[in-house]
């Protein structure tokens, strides 16, 4: 993907926006105001709670989520019979603040969905992933029924469709979307004859989340969780179809503006010869964050090659960004160098419309410098990550 100069230079419509958060507030109170918010978005959590009869395949659901093999350290569980008796919780690798928990399996004779959700404590959940391996059943749907009744959202989930797909496949006359929609359909009638009025059921194999339905489930449970909490699950997720990486990208772009403006008021560095005002502290973790959210960061890089039969060497080939190498005070410094010819006409609008920037020697222009490098550094990464992303999925054709 080609990018012009432009790219990297903040907007007209993005300036607007800064100048309405700064306009009624002094330079201490933005300072207090822009910390509060990116620090309360690490503070933001997401619980999701992922239940099913045993066997249903929701203990190899929560791994996958998280990005991990069944039998990798500090997996859930699995087996045919039932592992989970008490509510488990599992962290996300990269984002300890999303929690994905393994309830117990449902389905006995004597279940009953309102002690059910009491036990596990149902306050605590964002949403309910509710999964059948073959068909669902009644007691599925007295859970989403009390579920419902209670005030939160529910998805039904058909699980191990892999295994479908290759009993299917030996037929002769094998149509694989032909095979889904009769899978689905089937789902669909089943919970309306037990009591769901309009069910939608999501097809999904734990091997192969980015295959079959998995896009248009994180799609719906974006839709539908609040905002805060859909930004958290969308850099929370496997970076699996070229959807989910462009949307991170978007996700990312929202804090560019606050990170650049706490960067040009924080500490003082001297680059070619010209003070201006940088806050490592602030550029370098929000640089991390890209990568960590891509998939490009090293262990995430090593799984990827496990799984695709990739070499690291060839996978890191791939790689253009100018941090790709690392990302450290070096490396960010010789960035900003290139960042820091700005447009005189540029430069006087900063300050014409920010006069807060007037105040602090070569504020505008750090803003302006330190804004175009994240977004450098954030379009970048994201064609790395595509690049990654393509070449794993053609290793496992």
């Amino acid at each position: 993907m080609a990018t012009s100069d432009d790219d990297f230079t903040i907007t007209q419509e993005e300036l607007d926006e800064l100048k309405e958060f700064l306009s009624t507030q002094d330079l201490k109170s933005a300072i207090t105001t822009v910390k509060d918010y990116l620090e309360q978005q690490d503070r933001v959590e997401l619980n999701i709670g992922v239940t099913g009869e045993s066997g249903s395949g929701k203990s190899t659901f929560v791994n996958a989520f998280r990005g991990l093999e069944d039998e990798e350290e500090g997996s859930a569980t699995t087996g045919v019979v039932e592992t989970t008796f008490e509510p488990e919780v599992y962290l996300h690798p990269k984002y300890n603040n999303v929690k994905v928990w393994d309830l117990p399996g449902i389905g006995t004779p004597s279940f009953k969905a309102d002690e059910y959700l009491e036990q596990v404590q149902f306050e605590r959940y964002d949403f309910f992933i509710i999964i059948a391996s073959d068909r669902f059943r009644e007691y599925h749907t007295q859970l989403a029924k009390e579920i419902m009744r209670m005030g939160k959202k529910f998805y039904f989930v058909r699980s191990k469709i892999d295994i479908s797909i290759a009993a299917e496949q030996r037929k002769k006359r094998f149509d694989q979307k032909k095979t889904l929609d009769i899978i689905r359909e089937d789902c669909e009638n089943g919970l309306r004859k037990i009591g769901i009025e309009d069910p939608v059921v999501f097809l999904i194999s734990g091997w192969k989340l980015g295959k079959y339905d998995f896009t248009l489930l994180q799609e719906r449970m974006e839709k539908e969780l609040p905002q805060h909490k859909s930004r958290l699950l969308m850099l929370a997720l496997l970076n699996i179809t070229l959807d989910i990486n462009e949307k991170k990208k978007k996700v990312l772009e929202k804090d560019i503006r606050k990170v650049a403006f706490l960067s040009a008021v924080n500490d003082t560095v001297n680059l070619s010869d010209l003070r201006i005002s940088v806050g490592f502290l602030t550029i370098i973790p929000e640089l991390q964050k890209y990568c960590n959210a891509f998939g490009l960061d090293d262990p995430s890089l090593q799984k990827l090659c496990e799984r695709s039969g990739k070499n690291i060497e060839e996978i890191k080939s791939l790689m253009k960004s100018y941090l790709h190498q690392g990302i450290n005070e070096s490396s960010v410094t010789k960035l900003l160098s290139e960042c820091l010819f700005v447009n005189r006409t540029r430069l006087e609008r900063v300050i014409m419309y920010i006069p807060i920037f007037g105040t602090v020697a070569g504020a505008a222009l750090s803003f302006l410098a330190v804004s175009r490098l994240l977004k450098r550094a954030l379009n970048e990464m994201a064609e790395d990550a595509s690049k990654v992303l393509m070449a794993s999925l053609e290793a496992e054709i």
